[in-house]
């Protein structure tokens, strides 16, 4: 099926107010969260880099990157294209929609030096080259350094710009207002 999906790209800012909506519905079926209502107002108010797929004329595929900076252990922050809002309609899944607008937008951030998403579905994100970060794992606040011991699911796409990175070393993010990672 995903020969017949068509990928767009918009920046947040470039989204109609259906398109808004859409993305917001899409997301809030695939993963059963009403929190999703906030996507727009709360998490990426602008500066997101929205990966739309498409069947026909109905949005039915969605992922979004915004830029973080993830710190490696012994090496500089890393411009990071960090992928939220991956999300499929369930009666979509498994028909090949979600790895078509992954494919598309890992093909897109070449202007990153790294991309990192948090997931429980790591076998399908391994399918498309994604690793498991290993090594320690805390977030990078203004107090210093966060532990996050339970955190799991965090993995690390290397893109042509990505320096030699040790996936048993520690990993650092920048803190957000809602979240570590």
């Amino acid at each position: 099926m995903n020969r017949s999906i068509v990928v767009r790209t918009l920046a947040t800012e470039e989204l109609t107010a259906d398109q808004r909506s859409s993305v917001i519905d899409v997301c809030i079926a695939a993963h059963d969260n009403e929190g999703f209502k906030n996507l727009f107002t709360v998490f990426i108010p602008s500066g997101g880099r929205h990966f739309l797929g498409y069947l026909g004329a109905e949005l039915v595929s969605h992922a979004v990157v915004t830029t973080r900076w993830a710190q490696p252990e012994g090496l500089r922050e890393l411009k990071t294209a960090y992928v939220d809002a991956v999300a499929t309609l369930p009666l979509f899944q498994s028909r090949g929609c979600a790895s078509a607008v992954m494919r598309h937008l890992a093909a897109d951030i070449g202007d990153f030096e790294l991309s990192c998403l948090e997931t429980e579905r790591i076998g399908f994100y391994e399918r498309l080259g994604w690793e498991v970060w290993r090594g320690s794992l805390a977030g990078r606040s203004e107090q210093g350094l966060i532990p996050t011991p339970d955190q799991r699911g965090v993995m690390v796409l290397r893109l042509p710009r990505t320096p030699p990175i040790d996936l048993e070393m520690a990993l650092t993010i920048e803190c957000q207002r809602e979240r570590i990672w």
